[in-house]
């Protein structure tokens, strides 16, 4: 049932986590507390915050030691109660007292208060911190405020640290207090979240989003037109450091710790991206030295697609509470310690076996044998350039709709290097050199295969002199491919790859070699046999790669895609060749 959405919730978390205990008691006492901690025996400040739910992993995944005691959590986006907090006050709050680390709401600020009110007139110490890093709107804001945000993270940590050394309540206090002082934050959603039960609200139209919004679905400061990540990144710092409010302490030349947080439903991948482009506009538009960043999703509102940026002032004392070791499952791991450079050389020496580039080169004077390579080869790719669309299309109802895209990349690094380094005149060594312009430009499946595939050519050419190589030379290398990518990949002929039209091909071009038939003329006919191969793949059940979940039917009207790709460049070499081979 929805009303018993966040009572199960922790029933789940503390079973995940043994660290942690919650408080079975009354209905409204949703108290989750370190499992090693009793008022009875605990020697150090409790460290206690807490409010509506929803925001998970916000509080109760910050419990554990070196952070929080105890989280108190209300109903979703509702003030826990009085009851509730007093229940956890008592539960974990021995002689050094507790300090209570609360958001600036009003529902949070009179429950906490009277919760706290009540605990001293038991003989408690009790401290509170209200923490408002709200930074999206120009004060002055009436009797409500900034409002509490991701940066109440930050806070908890330093506070945890703090009473972790076994400072004494108000020192631990204090430097609660500073960090809260010290940190700023503003939001962006591209969504509206969804409350339990209830449907989702569709007050943002079409390509909106929102601009200094608060956590608990209520509207943003601004709604605007989808902007590129750059202009958000690059507004949301303007708001958070700006003069004009001067929320922050923070000027030209100080230390700042960033953290990028998620709202529910954004990828770690965009929060990434939000990252790469925040640290450096810190750094050179805003003259920050970035001592730490964290990344992840700590204050969420429920499935809210969106993030906030948040950004403190550091010193060491502060860095040395962020560092210091904690056992709270949701703090993150990895972000401890100095700075090394973000970016260093790639460390791969060049390979005895491969040439430099700067020693390949275009030759000056093609041979008659490099002339019809080189138009093989441009025909080839841009036959490839011209079928991206289809390919896309093919792909995108029978896979990830990409190998257009894929294929198109490293044809046209085939293109642009041929002009400059493939050595024409010697066959072996432009083969190798394909593989190395697709291994440079092309991912996925498709590059590593057709990678594969021209170093496999490329030793079975190598083993003859460039004198020596013939149209048997070349039929054994196509095999020699094949049959590597066979090997490694995993697929055959009939399994509804780009092997149906290859082997066909390949057996083919073999075939009337042998039996004599001119060169051009095999090759060819090797080409329809190519064609035909990949046509023939409607009629494939399919049984490698993504095709292999798609259901029968989506496949008997779309010929593979990687099948197709083979036999266009391998037709457009073949007419290629005969178009400018003297005829015999």
């Amino acid at each position: 049932m929805v009303s018993d959405v966040v009572t199960e919730f922790i029933e789940g978390l503390v079973e995940t986590y043994p660290g942690l205990q919650y408080l079975d008691g009354f209905p409204e006492v949703k108290v989750v507390i370190r499992a090693d901690v009793s008022s009875v025996t605990y020697d150090k400040v409790a460290v206690i915050s807490g409010g509506g739910s929803g925001h998970e992993p916000a509080h109760a995944g910050f419990v554990g030691e070196g952070m929080l005691t105890a989280a108190i959590c209300g109903d979703v986006f509702a003030s826990p109660t009085v009851n509730a907090i007093l229940s956890g006050i008592r539960a974990v709050t021995g002689p050094m007292g507790c300090l209570l680390i609360v958001k600036n709401y009003t529902g949070d600020r009179l429950n906490f208060g009277l919760a706290a009110e009540q605990a001293k007139s038991e003989g408690y110490k009790v401290e509170m911190v209200i923490v408002g890093d709200d930074c999206a709107l120009p004060p002055p804001r009436g009797i409500a405020g900034r409002r509490g945000l991701a940066g109440t993270i930050f806070v908890h940590k330093v506070a945890g640290a703090a009473a972790a050394s076994g400072l004494s309540l108000e020192d631990v206090a204090a430097e609660a207090k500073q960090a809260s002082d010290s940190v700023g934050t503003m939001g962006v959603a591209l969504t509206v979240c969804t409350l339990p039960g209830q449907i989702t609200s569709d007050r943002l139209g079409p390509g909106k989003m929102e601009l200094g919004l608060g956590i608990h679905g209520e509207p943003g400061a601004a709604v605007v037109d989808y902007q590129h990540v750059d202009v958000v990144v690059s507004h949301v710092l303007n708001q958070i450091l700006s003069k004009e409010t001067n929320y922050v302490p923070i000027t030209r030349g100080s230390r700042v710790v960033l953290m990028i947080n998620g709202l529910g439903a954004t990828p770690v991948m965009e929060l990434m991206i939000v990252a790469g482009k925040t640290f450096p506009r810190l750094q050179l538009e805003h003259g920050l030295a970035v001592d730490r960043v964290y990344t992840g999703s700590f204050m969420t509102s429920l499935d809210m697609a969106g993030f906030s940026i948040s950004i403190m002032l550091a010193d060491q004392a502060i860095l040395s509470r962020l560092d210091a070791p904690t056992k709270a499952t949701s703090w993150p791991v990895g972000t401890v310690g100095n700075r090394p450079p973000a970016k260093i050389p790639v460390p791969l020496p060049p390979s005895p076996l491969t040439k430099n580039k700067e020693t390949l080169s275009r030759p000056l004077q093609l041979s008659a044998q490099g002339h019809v390579l080189e138009v093989a080869i441009e025909a080839a790719a841009i036959a490839v350039i011209d079928l991206r669309d289809s390919l896309n299309e093919w792909d995108g109802k029978v896979g990830d709709g990409d190998c257009g895209s894929t294929m198109f990349r490293g044809a046209s690094a085939i293109v642009e290097d041929m002009k400059k380094y493939y050595p024409l005149n010697d066959q072996a060594e432009t083969v190798n050199e394909i593989g190395s312009s697709i291994r440079r430009v092309m991912g996925g499946t498709s590059g590593i295969i057709y990678d594969i595939f021209c170093k496999a050519a490329y030793t079975e050419l190598k083993a003859e002199s460039q004198s020596s190589i013939t149209a048997l030379s070349w039929a054994r290398a196509l095999e020699a491919a094949i049959a590597a990518v066979s090997k490694y990949g995993g697929a055959s002929e009939g399994y509804r790859t780009l092997l149906d039209a290859l082997v066909p091909a390949s057996k083919t071009l073999k075939e009337r070699l042998t039996a004599g038939d001119d060169p051009v003329k095999a090759f060819v006919l090797s080409a329809e046999a190519a064609v035909a191969g990949a046509e023939s793949t409607k009629d494939m059940k399919a049984l490698a790669g993504r095709s292999t979940y798609v259901s029968p039917e989506t496949l008997a009207s779309v010929p593979d895609p990687g099948a197709m790709a083979a036999a266009c460049w391998y037709k457009a070499a073949a007419t290629a060749v005969k178009n400018h081979s003297p005829s015999t």
